[in-house]
């Protein structure tokens, strides 16, 4: 059945990776929360080289700070970035910006009235998101590591396959 679900397939194969992780659960944690931090930034599209670049200096590890980044993936982003943006906004006491529709020298200055509050935003929940998965992840892997999981079921041969 697995075989058929390959999106399914692939989860559960990066899953185990995961799981099977050989590093002690505060490594893992930490590279989790590097990943997290990561992608609550605005950097779609290079948060994974970003976090794994990060982690080698740092000397986390890098496939937690690749999954790590996930946390903000195609269906999640328009969802932070916008909380992320309205927080900025309201902590930096700015008023929404109005678009004209004309393209001019005011569209520079309004790339940094969306830019800075997001930012500010995203340090703000990226900063909270990566400590509350660090305490998770130092909480859950050690009893995620236990788990057996086990292989795919192999097809069954029918009595008329030669």
């Amino acid at each position: 059945m697995w075989r058929r679900w390959g999106l399914i397939r692939q989860f559960k194969l990066q899953a185990l990776k995961f799981i099977r992780l050989r590093a002690a659960p505060d490594e893992i944690a930490k590279g989790v929360a590097l990943g997290v931090f990561i992608g609550m930034t605005p950097t779609f599209g290079f948060q994974m080289a970003i976090a794994v670049f990060f982690a080698f200096l740092l000397k986390e590890n890098k496939l937690a700070a690749a999954l790590g980044v996930w946390i903000t993936n195609p269906i999640t982003a328009p969802f932070i970035y916008a909380l992320e943006y309205e927080s900025g906004r309201i902590l930096l006491g700015m008023s929404r910006p109005s678009f004209s529709v004309e393209f001019n020298s005011e569209m520079l200055h309004l790339g940094w009235e969306l830019l800075l509050p997001l930012c500010l935003g995203s340090l703000l929940y990226g900063a909270l998101c990566a400590g509350l998965s660090f305490a998770l992840t130092l909480r859950l892997i050690p009893s995620v590591q236990s788990w057996r999981i086990g292989r795919w079921p192999k097809p069954r041969r029918h009595s008329g396959d030669c």
